[in-house]
């Protein structure tokens, strides 16, 4: 059983190939259905245009659409980083305001001298 070298490297190509055209295929029908400013009308013709032209679907669509899909994703991740600084924000906002409640409780209820909670009050406020 021989396999040249060549044949080889020729299969291996085309196996890149193949799954690299997958991804650009995920990747345009990932784009088409996240895109709000499409109609539902406008994404069906892209997919049937798509499924039933494959390669000049995909090619016809980054010519037309190539550029918005890079600022759409730009979008995407700056929405993205925006939420979770907001998450991260408001979720150590609401622990320290927790925690400063948690230590007036303490006071008002004899367990903390007013020392005490005025060295824990700077201490949680510092963190």
């Amino acid at each position: 059983m021989t396999y040249p070298l060549l044949n080889v490297f020729l299969t291996t190509m085309w196996v890149f190939l193949w799954i690299l055209w997958l991804a650009l295929l995920f990747r345009v029908f990932s784009d088409l259905f996240r895109d709000d400013a499409l109609s539902g009308w406008a994404k069906a013709g892209w997919t049937v245009f798509t499924l039933l032209l494959p390669f000049l679907g995909v090619f016809v669509y980054l010519v037309a659409r190539g550029r918005g899909m890079g600022m759409r994703e730009m979008k995407r991740a700056e929405q993205a980083e925006k939420d979770f600084r907001e998450f991260v924000r408001t979720s150590a906002t609401t622990g320290r305001a927790e925690e400063l409640e948690h230590l007036v409780e303490l006071k008002n209820h004899g367990d903390l001298t007013p020392e005490e909670y005025e060295r824990a009050k700077a201490k949680v406020l510092a963190a």
